[in-house]
């Protein structure tokens, strides 16, 4: 029971979330995240042999033109082959071993390996997360996936988690034209293009409907330099500390805050 106590202080608890944004926090505006993507840090030859192995599962055959159709089918074969579970913080490669076995994997674990699933698919892709202004510790926050379509010249907004899209009237939307609109009080809507899974609407609403909610922009992630730090530090030195160290190195990744300033969330 102690143990238990211990680990969930060194993992979750509300000090270290903080303590963790405001030292990787910052202010930014739309244009200076217009081009980046994690493609430029992550070539193919970074991401581990084993997800190309496992990508010849999901397009056995001939992938599709389209590219929004392309991440819908992976986002679909992942939704349908990871049932989840608890958060992971363990190399790429060995979490997405664990995820495929079903002993594992928050919304940040299924948005990172579908990151590298992007990459070596031949897909710009980023990955965002969001929190509450002001900040709320019961809403643990959200990550999502966001991929540039070159059929429609346009960043969509996709959750890989639960096979949703995002639309105004009937035009797919990018992360910050989605949270733009709510906190405007517009009207869009977001459907499953999953036909197996049935799509918790509360929680999608929870995530990104409520107008408290504020996304940022998660880059300067080195898939590469993430696994050899993890490789050699799990399970022996707790997660915190890891990505310390990665902090005081320059090597970490950091949050951008295009909407909105974030030293509101904790005033």
């Amino acid at each position: 029971m102690i143990f238990k106590k211990l680990l969930w202080i060194f993992k979750r608890h509300p000090f270290l979330y903080i303590a963790r944004f405001k030292l990787l926090s910052k202010n930014s505006n739309i244009e200076d995240i217009n081009e980046f993507c994690y493609n430029d840090l992550n070539p193919k030859n970074h991401i581990p042999d084993y997800f190309k192995e496992i990508n010849s599962t999901i397009f056995p055959n001939n992938k599709p033109e389209s590219d929004l159709e392309l991440v819908k089918k992976l986002s679909i074969w992942l939704n349908n082959n990871i049932k989840g579970g608890r958060g992971l913080s363990e190399p790429s490669e060995k979490a997405l071993k664990i995820m495929l076995e079903g002993k594992g994997g928050v919304c940040s674990d299924m948005a990172q390996v579908f990151n590298n699933f992007s990459v070596i698919n031949d897909v710009k892709v980023r990955e965002w997360g969001n929190t509450r202004a002001p900040f709320n510790k019961e809403y643990g926050g959200h990550s999502f996936n966001e991929v540039y379509s070159k059929d429609l010249n346009k960043w969509i907004l996709i959750d890989t988690y639960s096979s949703v899209l995002f639309y105004f009237n009937d035009t797919p939307l990018s992360v910050l034209e989605l949270y733009q609109l709510v906190h405007e009080n517009k009207q869009v809507h977001f459907k499953t293009f999953n036909s197996l899974k049935e799509i918790d609407e509360n929680n999608i609403k929870r995530n990104y409907l409520n107008p408290d909610t504020i996304p940022f922009l998660i880059c300067n992630y080195s898939n590469k330099t993430y696994d050899a730090f993890l490789r050699y530090t799990r399970p022996y030195v707790p997660i915190f500390v890891t990505h310390f160290v990665l902090y005081l190195f320059g090597k970490s990744y950091y949050y951008r805050f295009p909407l909105g300033d974030y030293k509101k969330i904790f005033s």
